[in-house]
């Protein structure tokens, strides 16, 4: 057999389970709208909240983390030796998120796929990355402000946290770095925006409070 057989093999599964639109799919099925039409026009969890509803949003971000979750799970679970295996697997996934072949390639910003991706490859990175974002929306309430701060700290938190006295294979390192170079292109709009002060902060009071008018 071929030795890049099964890494393209998993690639490419991981790529179409990546591609799957939830946002997109949930945005029709709650509320009968195309969330491409709506607010931001991302297919993400925080425009499906913003445009349909709040438990809407938290399905999707479930979902959406479990694209990324799920391949590097199977990865491991059939390579449990290979650390480039997975990580190659979990971003692969990603890109299938930000890049959909069913959408023309205009999909997602990957923060709740890379999120499922980490989780399973170094699940105490995942969770330190998730206080920094809680403590950034917290503070700022911009949920772009708080990704981009979550995944530019992965790739340290994968390198320090990864195992005690162990840094990561190099094959790691470099792949969180390639997903947060990813995750902060896919934000550059947020940041230009971030910048002229136009970016929309994050309100749960105010989607509830829409919702009540209705």
């Amino acid at each position: 057999m071929n030795p890049l057989t099964v890494p393209m093999a998993l690639s490419v599964a991981a790529y179409i389970c990546g591609s799957i639109p939830f946002g997109l799919l949930l945005g029709k099925l709650f509320g009968g709208t195309d969330v491409r039409q709506k607010g931001s026009g991302n297919i993400g969890a925080t425009n499906v909240a913003r445009s349909v509803g709040l438990a809407a949003g938290i399905v999707t971000l479930l979902l959406d983390a479990a694209k990324g979750a799920l391949p590097v799970w199977g990865a491991r679970h059939y390579f449990p030796e290979h650390a480039a295996l997975q990580t190659l697997t979990g971003l692969a996934a990603l890109v299938g998120h930000c890049f959909p072949i069913w959408l023309k390639f205009r999909g997602g910003k990957g923060v709740a796929t890379a999120a499922g991706l980490f989780a399973v490859l170094c699940p105490i990175a995942a969770v330190s990355a998730l206080v920094i974002f809680a403590l950034v929306v917290g503070v700022w309430r911009y949920v772009s402000l708080a990704s981009v701060s979550a995944a530019a700290a992965m790739p340290l938190l994968i390198y320090f946290l990864w195992a005690p006295h162990y840094a990561p294979p190099i094959s790691v390192t470099l792949g969180s770095l390639a997903a947060a170079l990813l995750i902060v292109y896919k934000h550059d709009a947020n940041l230009q925006r971030l910048v002229e002060g136009t970016e929309p902060k994050f309100s749960l009071r105010k989607k509830l409070e829409e919702k009540e008018a209705e």
